[in-house]
């Protein structure tokens, strides 16, 4: 059974640090895309931050570039979100997610429907 396992959420003053890990079971994800994705109570999905399945190339939603990082480490059919100066409108629900593993090793991926699996979510919450 394919498992997405997400952990490191939690509560979080603004300017804080989370670290975000997404551990994979049931095949192996390192030919995969994997995306991170967050969703606000009353808004859409919207994919933060993607990396091929090389780690060679990432893709950020503007609103975090330069706070945020995307890492993965294939060894381990894990990957990573580290956020860095959090603010009160990070606040989300956290999902980690993979593809079926047939793209390029240059490809990353934004939309919901290129994404085949799907952890349950980490919910990440920042105050001001």
């Amino acid at each position: 059974q394919v498992q997405l396992v997400e952990s490191g959420g939690g509560p979080v003053q603004a300017g804080g640090s989370l670290r975000l890990s997404c551990a994979a079971s049931g095949r192996t994800f390192s030919r995969s895309v994997m995306g991170w994705f967050r969703q606000a109570p009353g808004k859409e999905r919207e994919c933060v931050a993607a990396i091929s399945w090389s780690g060679g190339r990432t893709a950020y939603l503007e609103s975090v570039k330069g706070r945020f990082t995307i890492s993965r480490d294939n060894a381990k059919n894990t990957v990573y979100l580290q956020m860095n100066s959090l603010n009160p409108e990070d606040t989300a629900v956290y999902y980690c997610a993979a593809d079926r593993g047939d793209r390029s090793s240059t490809d990353v991926a934004a939309l919901s429907a290129e994404y085949d699996y799907w952890g349950q979510g980490t919910q990440v919450t920042v105050s001001s």
